[in-house]
């Protein structure tokens, strides 16, 4: 039974290499892969989809306005066996509902992987979507730079400076975010409001 799947983790998680290994491993059983991102991610180019590891590959970009069960009924029923999305978190909570209707619909299963949280540690609308929503959940861990598990997307400036203010959605990489555990990241926090202070 086909089922929409959630695999979040925090930057830094691998979570593209996994998209891409999980296209590679459908693929190789002569699976046939319709592999998609968000329009609004264009770090590596909007059609493309780029691990740190150095994994690439093109993936059909999809804008806001996409509504994705008739894009998927645009093609013949047999036309994919899986659908495979990056960074879903970008997903509009509407988009969600209509990738769950093409699990229901057409027993196709959907991998989603993305950001559970912003940099503030709020669910983003996509991810909030697949909390409510997915069949199965599951996390792609990986650690702060103490050792603990990260679960934080800490924002920082180009002086080094935590940023705790701001729009939700900032694209960027290991120049913009560090995932942190949550200790770490209000420690980090409380020493930027001390050097803040005026003496």
């Amino acid at each position: 039974m086909a089922k929409l799947y959630f695999k979040y983790g925090a930057m830094g998680s691998s979570k593209s290499a996994q998209v891409l290994i999980t296209k590679f491993n459908y693929e190789e059983r002569d699976m046939k892969v319709w592999l998609i991102k968000p329009a609004v991610d264009l770090r590596d180019g909007s059609d493309v989809i780029k691990s740190r590891i150095g994994l690439i590959n093109t993936a059909e970009r999809v804008l806001p306005e996409t509504n994705l069960l008739k894009r998927f009924a645009e093609f013949a029923p047999q036309a994919f066996d899986v659908i495979i999305t990056d960074e879903c978190q970008f997903f509009s909570e509407v988009q969600i509902d209509q990738l769950r209707q093409i699990v229901d619909d057409y027993s196709i299963p959907v991998l989603c992987f993305g950001l559970r949280t912003d940099f503030l540690a709020h669910l983003f609308p996509g991810s909030k979507r697949l909390f409510e929503l997915a069949d199965s959940i599951s996390e792609i861990k990986t650690i702060c730079s103490c050792g603990s598990k990260a679960t934080i997307n800490a924002r920082f400036d180009e002086n080094g400076r935590i940023i705790t203010t701001g729009d939700q959605v900032y694209l960027g990489g290991n120049d913009c975010y560090v995932a942190l555990c949550h200790r770490c990241w209000q420690k980090r926090i409380r020493a930027e409001k001390a050097k803040q202070k005026p003496i």
